[in-house]
């Protein structure tokens, strides 16, 4: 099958030295003809390169043997054709509790780094692929860096409620432009390739076939060399200018990382204006202050969160055999399913009853592709495999069919019915429907068998969840079939059983139609959104239904109405008088708020949303979720929490709905939605699922 296009980055034959080799645990060190010394990282039982407590006590090891007989150079870069380190072992952080013996290990790993740093001939970092916190700054600590083409570096520890922890706060700012090292430590963002040259975190890119000629134009430098930072990083080594420019980064992230919810960003931030020009001072703050993060509980329930997007990752282990995928319908979600596909290698034909949408589909690709950091040749062969097919001739030759029309339940029989008598008998057909029941739909296919809903998030793009929505009659072979394509398309597959609204959207809308319905009530929008901001969701409920689109959740929350049991939120009359008007939201321009370049217009909200509003938001959406769990729509709780947090935001540093329930008291919640119930509706009438939820 063709390969994912991001994966194979730096998978062609890795130059990795000559001559004898000595095996140092996780390193091997060879020396070549040249008098340069190559120490591989190449950790075992594992795919990808991480910085453990135990590849650094090797590395240590090595260094050791380097010092006794200096090379002309040192080298170091990874085996692992996927790219070079990772960053930390992240289970090594997981529980941890104790900062003094946390901040111990950080001394010893320091010095492992400072050591290599201190070494008396020059040392060159290659990076193919990856190089992310530990393992960026294991580079940062080289006198050079050489980037292959395609290479990116990143400290991503804020998205674990960490910053870096071996040195990287004081070496990168260091190295390059103070603030552009403080925005990437802040906002977790990768440079590749040309950033990192224009940043001056790389020296060089070229070729693996060039590798060779790069590392002994480097080998044959003196001294420890580095690009200039220039007057402005000059100036801001000095108290007053650091002051002013935290002060800026300060206000900044508390918009988007309150320091209520996320320390870590303000730490870093308080780390560099105290100490920023003093390497030890900084030094020593950043190891106090990854000492006491890590212990926190935004770290440990965003450490959790960590292993929860492994753990559906593992539902897509295995190989689908599926190389051809054929998509019917080029509206938004098909036209992005057809590029994510053709990005991630898949030959895609995808077909309407309408030419201009597959024009369209088209151009999103080549937009998506580019966001995704695709060099124009990889662009173009994108676009090779991406075929609009408005005869659907690609239909007989697909292996996977996915159905992407609008969420019509007559629509959608009548395409599936013609899906069938045109598809391979050996083919698997899918729908991407958001709500409908797949038993209906199933019926009218003469092998019920081989359908299954693959229920994607928009934008595909971003969103990595995919719901894989099984049926009675769904084979166990299709739905193998579908987690394993998933995975190869480096999305979260997520197995869940068909259900009004599946798992995400059912929990999703009674939150959606509370805040609609406050609406109602006379409070602002702008108020009812940071309400639910102040929780810690990454946008507010009505800002999330203009950008779904108002007539969408028009329609899940109909279909919820008509198959559920229990009673939800009355969908309030303003909002069915918006659609009839065409006023959708943010595609229309104008829904809940008017938009303007991609943002809602939002009044100043009012301060006064009490916590009682707040759970009327929240505590929905959890009453939903147990009625999930009980109901045996997903699997497990950890499937839950991490489907709500991948494919709606769920405030990550509460670890997820059912975690947060029972980090909060299950008791506490029913007394609060027995008292909502009284006042509101029984909708708020507590599910009887509770009972369990205070059992692991």
């Amino acid at each position: 099958m063709n390969k994912p296009v991001l994966s194979v980055i730096g998978k062609t034959s890795l130059e990795l030295g000559s001559g004898p080799e000595t095996n140092f645990g996780n390193w091997r060190l060879r020396r070549d003809e040249s008098g340069v010394a190559w120490a591989i990282v190449d950790c075992k039982d594992t795919g990808t390169n991480t910085l453990s407590e135990t590849v650094l006590t090797d590395l240590s090891q090595l260094l050791e043997a380097v010092e006794a007989d200096l090379p002309k150079a040192l080298v170091v870069r990874s085996a692992k054709p996927g790219g070079f380190i990772a960053g930390a072992d992240v289970s090594e952080f997981r529980g941890a509790s104790d900062e003094d013996a946390i901040a111990e290990r950080l001394r010893a790993g320091h010095g492992v780094i400072d050591r290599l740093e201190a070494l008396k001939c020059p040392t060159i970092a290659v990076v193919h692929g990856f190089a992310l916190g530990g393992g960026f700054e294991l580079a940062l600590a080289c006198d050079y860096r050489i980037a292959i083409d395609g290479a990116w570096f990143g400290f991503p520890e804020v998205r674990l409620g960490l910053h870096p922890g071996l040195g990287g706060t004081f070496r990168l700012s260091e190295l390059i432009d103070p603030t552009e090292a403080m925005t990437l430590m802040l906002t977790g963002k990768s440079a590749h390739t040309k950033k990192a040259k224009k940043l001056g975190i790389a020296d060089e890119i070229t070729q693996e076939r060039h590798l060779r000629a790069a590392v002994a134009a480097f080998a044959r430098k003196d001294g420890k060399q580095h690009n200039g930072r220039g007057f402005k990083a000059a100036v801001l080594d000095l108290g007053p200018a650091r002051n002013m420019a935290a002060g800026r980064m300060r206000s900044q992230t508390e918009e988007k990382a309150p320091r209520e919810h996320y320390p870590a960003p303000h730490a870093l931030i308080g780390i560099w204006e105290s100490h920023g020009g003093d390497r030890s001072a900084m030094q020593q703050a950043e190891i106090r202050s990854f000492a006491h993060l890590i212990t926190t509980d935004t770290a440990q329930n965003l450490i959790r969160v960590f292993f929860l997007r492994e753990k559906l990752k593992k539902n897509g282990d295995g190989k689908s055999g599926v190389t051809s995928v054929h998509i019917v319908g080029a509206g938004t979600m098909g036209a992005e399913i057809a590029a994510w596909c053709a990005i991630k290698g898949f030959r895609v034909t995808i077909s309407d009853i309408e030419l201009e949408p597959l024009g369209k589909a088209v151009e999103e690709a080549a937009r998506t592709a580019r966001k995704e950091h695709l060099s124009d040749i990889e662009i173009r062969d994108v676009l090779d495999r991406l075929m609009p097919d408005p005869r659907s001739y690609g239909l007989g030759e697909a292996d996977l069919i996915i159905e992407a029309a609008p969420e019509k339940p007559d629509l959608k029989r009548e395409l599936l019915t013609s899906i069938d008598e045109r598809a391979r008998e050996d083919a698997v057909i899918a729908t991407n429907t958001s709500s409908l029941e797949l038993g209906g739909l199933a019926s009218v296919l003469k092998n019920p068998g081989r359908f299954a809903g693959l229920h994607f998030f928009n934008p595909v793009s971003k969103l990595e969840l995919v719901e894989v929505v099984s049926h009675p009659q769904a084979s166990a072979e299709t739905l193998a079939l579908l987690n394993a394509f998933t995975g190869e398309i480096d999305r979260l597959p997520t197995p869940v059983r068909t259900y009004p609204g599946f798992l995400v959207n059912r929990i999703l809308t009674p939150y959606l139609l509370e805040a609609a319905l406050m609406v109602d009530e006379d409070i602002e929008p702008a108020a009812i959104d940071q309400a639910a901001e102040r929780f810690g969701m990454p946008m507010g409920p009505l800002e999330v239904a203009d950008r779904v689109g108002l007539d969408i959740c028009l329609d899940v929350a109909d279909s919820l109405r008509d198959k559920l049991e229990k009673p939800i939120a009355e969908i309030p009359g303003w909002m069915r008088k918006r659609v009839e008007k065409g006023e959708l939201g943010e595609k229309s321009g104008q829904g809940i708020y008017a938009w303007k370049d991609g943002e809602p217009q939002k009044s100043k909200a009012n301060d006064e949303m009490s916590s009682v509003n707040q759970d009327r938001l929240i505590l929905s959406m959890l009453n939903a979720a147990v009625e999930c769990l009980r109901e045996g729509v997903v699997g497990d709780p950890d499937t839950l929490d991490a489907a709500m947090i991948f494919a709606t935001g769920f405030a990550p540093f509460r670890g997820g709905p059912i975690h947060y329930a029972r980090q909060r008291g299950p008791d506490e919640i029913v007394v609060t939605l027995e008292e909502l119930a009284r006042r509101h509706g029984p909708r708020f009438a507590p599910d009887e699922g509770w009972k369990d939820i205070g059992k692991e």
